[in-house]
């Protein structure tokens, strides 16, 4: 399907409130002037020049929803009381991002990925070591309570849902239980990113995994068009889904819907990629939005295929804007009119 062929209202983007439930992150950056070996030990000193902090896994979703919707994004997961718990807290506000419902759990750490970075006259920025500080256990009952107490709260205020799952505990059986209820209580449109365990996200309104996760699953792999149209049809009915969003690398997207033929989206960047790091969770937060904006599934499918197609030109996880979006899809347009 061309992207001639989209005809919506991108402005309509900015009005459903999004509900964003998973494993809320940071990503600090630090980076620094290579100085010398130590003389305590065969390692390197660096200067430190400055520490950046990126918003990562469900709380990068978050920050995509909110860059698009402007500010109408409610983040539901857990974090540490530690030095970096307060730090993503205040990074979400930053990024307009509703708190209220987040959960402190002092028995885990706040997921932080630390990237040490370091450089000299002669070389380009070089990333030397990662640190990862994350507790992957899955909730305590008390703090799960706390979580799905807050779901049920929350949803009231939201269009939809999305339940981003980067396995680090925070989506139990409950709370991915209480979710699903709890959308199809308040007829809301929920969508979970997910790579792994499908079974357990059964009754979503969609789910958006990559082409690799649904070989897994189905242990077996897609390798023609009969192969992609059987494993669709097997995913919506095994899953229960109203319609899937599989997305293919430099082959873009697949849509597929109950008893219709599956529509194909090629990728609409595939020249100017720098880093596809996050660019998922861009893919789930327009993609959702557009749903929840009215959108069929496969221009909301195109939409977040034009979402990515920008943030892919960026290194780290980056976010949009409907500005952006618009400017894109002008491009794209001349583009292929020349």
């Amino acid at each position: 399907m061309d992207i001639k062929n989209l005809k919506v209202n991108l402005d309509k983007l900015k009005e459903p409130k999004i509900l964003v439930i998973g494993d809320f992150a940071i990503d600090e950056m630090i980076f620094g002037q290579t100085e010398r070996i130590s003389r305590e030990a065969p390692v390197l000193i660096l200067n430190h020049n400055e520490t950046k902090i990126i918003l990562g896994t469900a709380s990068n979703a978050a920050n995509n929803v909110s860059t698009l919707n402007m500010g109408k994004v409610i983040g539901i997961g857990v974090y540490g009381d530690d030095y970096h718990g307060k730090i993503l807290i205040n990074s979400l506000k930053d990024a307009k991002i509703n708190t209220d419902y987040m959960v402190l759990d002092s028995s885990r750490k706040t997921t932080t990925k630390t990237r040490i970075s370091g450089s000299c006259s002669q070389s380009v920025t070089q990333q030397i070591v990662r640190i990862d500080r994350q507790t992957k256990t899955p909730l305590s009952p008390e703090i799960e309570k706390k979580v799905t107490d807050n779901i049920k709260k929350a949803i009231l205020d939201c269009d939809g849902v999305i339940l981003s799952d980067y396995h680090l505990g925070c989506l139990t059986d409950k709370v991915i239980k209480c979710a699903i209820n709890e959308a199809k209580k308040h007829n809301k449109i929920i969508v979970a990113d997910i790579q792994k365990d499908m079974d357990k996200y059964k009754g979503v309104t969609s789910i958006t995994p990559n082409q690799p996760d649904c070989e897994k699953y189905l242990s077996r792999f897609i390798k023609t068009e009969e192969d992609l149209n059987k494993a669709g049809k097997e995913l919506i009915q095994k899953l229960d889904l109203g319609f899937l969003l599989l997305t293919r690398g430099e082959n873009g997207m697949a849509v597929f819907e109950k008893e219709k033929e599956v529509k194909i989206i090629p990728a609409f960047n595939k020249k100017e990629v720098f880093d596809v790091t996050g660019a998922g969770d861009t893919v789930v937060a327009a993609y959702t939005l557009a749903l929840c904006a009215g959108f069929s599934p496969v221009e909301s499918a195109m939409v977040g295929n034009l979402a990515a197609s920008i943030v892919i030109r960026y290194f780290g996880c980056h976010t949009t804007t409907v500005g952006d979006l618009k400017a894109e899809l002008l491009n794209i347009r001349e583009m292929q009119n020349a």
